[in-house]
């Protein structure tokens, strides 16, 4: 029987409202990509705390990749595969990866299982931008990514993540908990009953 750890909407919510304050310090965030579809509630929730006074809103930019395959066994819970598709990306021949280019760039999911995603996420979404700032000849202008996740699981990961990302704490997770399957409430079919089984559960 798998465990899981059932996260409620106000538990997202104050994960990012706690983590805010270190990313606006120590990442500055000029965008965000949220990794689909996880990524997308923390990153909107997100930049609510991280507009200061009298700045505009940071733009959230979305790419989908998919990592995850259904087991037979039990429909409601999920195994990562070893392959990461892409479902959607950033326009290369727009204003979209320009607009990269010389910025400090957050990528937010909901969690770091793996790493297999965060690992290709970074890869190549560097690589894009490298390639662009060659293109429009902006070599002067260093791009600076940085990660959010709302959870980090404490298991060996198959994906790695940047030395220089590591090194500098440019990666963040708002709670590290066990190898558990979290079921967050964006999946849920019922969210009363999934609200009363993360009042119950005795993981916190």
């Amino acid at each position: 029987m798998v465990q899981k750890l059932y996260v409620t909407y106000n538990q997202v919510h104050k994960l990012c409202q706690n983590s805010a304050e270190r990313i606006l310090n120590d990442f500055k965030p000029n965008l965000m990509i949220a990794i689909g579809g996880g990524g997308y509630v923390p990153a909107r929730i997100l930049r609510s705390f991280l507009k200061r006074p009298g700045s505009t809103n940071i733009p959230i930019q979305a790419i989908g990749l998919s990592l995850y395959e259904s087991l037979t066994t039990d429909s409601a819970v999920e195994e990562p595969g070893t392959k990461v598709t892409r479902t959607q990306w950033l326009d290369l021949s727009s204003l979209e990866m320009a607009n990269l280019i010389g910025k400090n760039v957050l990528i937010v999911d909901e969690v770091d299982d793996t790493r297999t995603t965060l690992e290709y996420a970074v890869k190549e979404l560097q690589k894009d931008v490298e390639t662009a700032t060659k293109k429009l000849g902006r070599d002067a202008e260093k791009t600076r990514f940085s990660i959010f996740v709302l959870h980090n699981k404490d298991k060996p990961k198959k994906g790695n993540l940047p030395d220089d990302m590591l090194d500098e704490n440019r990666y963040l997770a708002a709670l590290t908990v066990p190898d558990v399957w979290i079921c967050y409430p964006w999946e849920a079919t019922d969210i009363d009953e999934h609200d009363r089984l993360a009042e119950s559960q005795s993981v916190q």
